[in-house]
């Protein structure tokens, strides 16, 4: 699956279901219906959903799980937790079933809000295909990355990332000491669909050692963590 132009106009693809952007999905469509229910228009329903995905959702990187349904948009939302690539994927059919034309973007990103543990069984510190949501708004796409809930992001020190609909919304670089939070490294495009067949190969290939994710709690993880830095 070949990245879409970043400026092209949506096709009839950007606003379909498909099996892991599965805007189709009754659990979907009914939390869609709700997190934009009297929206006046596009933007501020897409702001509504961009609001509900990330904080609804809590994001839990311990939850990897490359299949097309762990993958999915239904999946993070049953689940209640997820990371990046799910809870793009749920913002994109969201975005869709309200008649918003939505995409899945991947970017590499080097991530300090992790915790040893995972970074250990990932071998490095940088986080290949990182998922963010392209959204098609008054004329143009506008990027919008909905992954880190909240209250992780007060736990940890960090501004929650806003997203008005207007400007395109990626992770900020500094965190509100000052420290470094993410660095984007490279940008992989844009997708109608997320490309499974792409992220598999890319995790095989920088995450050679990642045979299983840590059998213990992401909450209380990172909870420590920081409470020790």
């Amino acid at each position: 699956m070949q990245p879409l132009p970043v400026s092209g106009p949506p096709t009839a693809a950007s606003a379909s279901p498909t099996a892991i952007i599965n805007s189709d999905h009754p659990a979907v469509r009914a939390f869609a219906a709700r997190a934009a229910a009297d929206c006046p228009d596009d933007r501020t329903a897409a702001v509504a959903i961009y609001h509900a995905v990330r904080d609804g959702i809590r994001y839990d990187p311990y939850t990897v799980d490359l299949s097309v349904a762990g993958l999915g948009a239904s999946g993070a939302l049953q689940l209640g937790r997820g990371w990046c690539i799910p809870k793009a994927a749920l913002m994109a059919a969201c975005c869709r079933i309200v008649g918003i034309p939505a995409r899945v973007g991947l970017a590499d990103v080097r991530n300090h809000l992790s915790t040893k543990k995972l970074l250990d069984m990932l071998g490095t510190d940088i986080f290949y295909c990182h998922g963010y949501t392209s959204v098609w708004l008054e004329g143009r796409w506008v990027k919008a990355t909905p992954a880190f809930n909240k209250e992780l992001c007060r736990r940890a020190g960090i501004a929650p990332l806003e997203f008005d609909g207007r400007e395109d919304s990626i992770n900020h670089p500094f965190d509100l000491s000052g420290q470094r939070h993410m660095e984007y490294l490279a940008m992989h495009g844009e997708f109608d669909d997320v490309p499974r067949e792409y992220v598999l190969a890319t995790f095989a290939r920088h995450y050679p050692s990642l045979t299983q994710l840590p059998g213990s709690d992401w909450d209380r993880d990172i909870g420590e963590e920081f409470a020790a830095s």
